[in-house]
């Protein structure tokens, strides 16, 4: 009997550092479900604001003064953009980041309710769930502060509130500040319809807009004398739609027409469209975008006009970390999806057939799926965070499974209980993913290990928006 308790009590000994560390760890996903209610008020308050980029004041605000009420120290209107800041608790290495974005999406809204109800008045909506995004990323930060003090571990968790994702590219302006020159891995996520994480390469993307300039007179009474910028928009649209046979497959490029006139009997002296160029390649997108200027040009020439742009955005392509990316996968699978109550689940069966050829199947928000490795033809200024530090994302089931990005489906399911649900999975694994680089530091140096091998030698950044300073009015801009 001796034997077998002394034998019991060096296997104890052995065990114990695991146990304390498994310990510690539920204590760190207990602190996220501890916040639930917390989490779900700022979530919603900022989904009620829905703030477009560099407009953000009232979000971002929230987001600090809950960082600061939990002990971080906040630096706020950094890289010369009010809404941005940076948050740290902590000392010394590792330095682990996490990413939070809050702007809306202009020109949709939608109210919490599975059938299409616009809300007339407002500016624009969480269309792509950035109020779930940002609230997450706080709270697994403020979860790992705690742990870190309560288990006497050096490191440093940074939080970066980054404005404007939605074309506003409020993330480069960070980068190219050095902001992230110290950091040795960024933590990301992003509201989706699944569980996984997302070792996904984007496209690289820049936007502009073309200004056109004529002469204006009567449309019917003296036509002669004038000269349509509206025109010069359209002869430009035509040149860049031919083009589209004679770019990279992989090419996207996309337009609105944002100023064209006020009557039809007066011919426009002004007239504007907004574009997007994207290929994988963000060098492509340049080749590409040389052509689309000369294609303004050509069109002004043509038609008796003068055209001018100005560049609004750029954002390099995403280069994802498949270490990074595959310890959110282990953490997700640990984590486990979640259930719909009743409410929920009605929610959702009301909603479904609304969506247009759904991918998944309601029932998969409980499932963690394997991790996605094929090219997504989106972009997101997370991008040139990966090109200067090791990062990767992961997303959640914020919304109904099969509810694609930038839809009022998303909205209505980011205003409920599924998008909070969706949320903590997120903070959970977020708050896991920087346990595991501060409890074993190495990691960071085999995470950097992998960029410095993905990049080319002698990779120089150079941001895709050049030195321009942060466009704070491009969502006012007309």
């Amino acid at each position: 009997m001796i034997c077998f308790r002394t034998f019991a009590f060096f296997v104890l000994l052995l065990l114990a550092p695991f146990l304390a560390a498994a310990e510690s760890r539920d204590a760190l996903v207990a602190g996220i479900n501890d916040r639930f209610e917390q989490n779900r008020e700022i979530a919603l308050s900022i989904w009620e604001f829905a703030e477009l980029g560099y407009l953000e004041e009232q979000s971002t605000d929230l987001l600090q003064e809950t960082l600061a009420a939990a002990g971080f120290q906040v630096k706020a209107g950094i890289a010369g953009i009010p809404t941005a800041f940076v948050a740290e608790a902590g000392s010394g290495k590792p330095v682990i980041a996490v990413l939070a974005e809050f702007d809306a999406l202009p020109g949709i809204t939608q109210t919490a309710s599975p059938v299409r109800e616009e809300i007339p008045g407002k500016a624009g909506g969480q269309a792509c769930g950035h109020h779930l995004f940002g609230t997450a990323s706080v709270s697994a930060a403020v979860a790992v502060k705690q742990w870190l003090a309560d288990n006497d571990i050096k490191g440093t968790i940074r939080v970066y509130g980054t404005p404007a994702e939605e074309g506003g590219s409020g993330k480069v302006y960070m980068v190219r500040e050095g902001l992230f020159a110290d950091v040795d891995a960024v933590l990301s996520w992003h509201p989706g319809d699944v569980n996984r994480a997302t070792a996904t390469p984007t496209l690289a993307n820049r936007s502009a807009r073309f200004n056109f300039h004529g002469v204006s007179a009567h449309a019917a009474g003296a036509p002669e004398k004038a000269r349509s910028a509206l025109d010069g928009v359209e002869a430009f649209n035509y040149m860049t739609n031919l083009m589209r046979e004679h770019v990279p497959q992989e090419t996207r490029i996309h337009y609105v027409i944002t100023s064209g006139g006020e009557a039809p009997n007066v011919v426009p002296d002004y007239a504007q469209v907004y574009y997007y160029v994207r290929h994988p390649d963000a060098d492509m997108v340049r080749r590409i975008w040389e052509r689309v200027e000369a294609a303004a040009e050509g069109a002004a020439a043509g038609t008796g006009t003068s055209v001018d742009w100005e560049i609004m955005h750029g954002n390099l392509s995403l280069l994802p970390n498949s270490l990074i990316a595959g310890l959110m996968q282990k953490n997700l699978e640990a984590l486990g999806g979640f259930t719909y109550n009743a409410e929920e689940q009605a929610f959702a069966e009301t909603l479904y057939p609304t969506l247009s050829s759904p991918a998944y199947q309601l029932g998969d928000e409980q499932k963690i799926f394997d991790m996605d490795t094929s090219i997504s033809m989106g972009s997101t200024d997370v991008g040139d965070i990966s090109w200067n530090v090791p990062t990767a994302e992961f997303s959640t089931a914020t919304w109904v499974p099969g509810t694609p990005a930038h839809s009022w489906q998303a909205i209505a399911a980011g205003g409920t209980t599924i998008g909070i649900k969706g949320l903590q999975l997120a903070a959970k694994t977020m708050a896991l993913t920087a346990a595991d680089f501060f409890e074993n530091p190495e990691l960071a140096e085999k995470a950097h290990a992998e960029l410095m091998a993905q990049r080319a030698a002698g990779f120089v950044y150079t941001p895709l928006l050049g030195d321009r300073a942060p466009a704070l009015d491009y969502r006012l801009k007309q």
